[in-house]
């Protein structure tokens, strides 16, 4: 499902729920509908780039992983490696990260599910 996130500072970021979830959960808030008010952006910004820090720790392991089970699979072993093409969490969330600071700046609220 996607979820268009609206301000008045910014223009719409449009994302994955699957993709936005850990921040519904960082933030307490539920997918279907909700706000981040001028008053939180703060404490969400800080949030969010705590949780891109976190999480730019742990994609090197992430992919080396991905990439034993890629090639060691139940035909055998493939030496052959292929690239691999991911979005860090840190591109997908750049945008949203951006519009809680331009909304904080600007002393507006984010919206989505309206």
């Amino acid at each position: 499902m996607l979820i268009t996130f609206k301000c008045k500072a910014s223009p719409d970021v449009v994302m994955y729920e699957q993709h936005v979830q850990r921040i519904f959960e960082l933030l307490h808030k539920e997918p279907k509908i909700g706000v981040i008010t001028a008053a939180e952006t703060g404490h969400a910004i800080e949030l969010l780039q705590g949780e891109i820090a976190k999480t730019a720790a742990h994609e090197k392991s992430a992919e080396v992983e991905r990439d034993v089970v890629a090639h060691h699979g139940e035909s055998g072993d493939d030496h052959n490696h292929e690239a691999i093409e991911r979005v860090p969490y840190a591109a997908r969330t750049r945008p949203l990260l951006e519009m809680l600071i331009a909304a904080n700046k600007a002393g507006n609220d984010v919206l989505w599910g309206i």
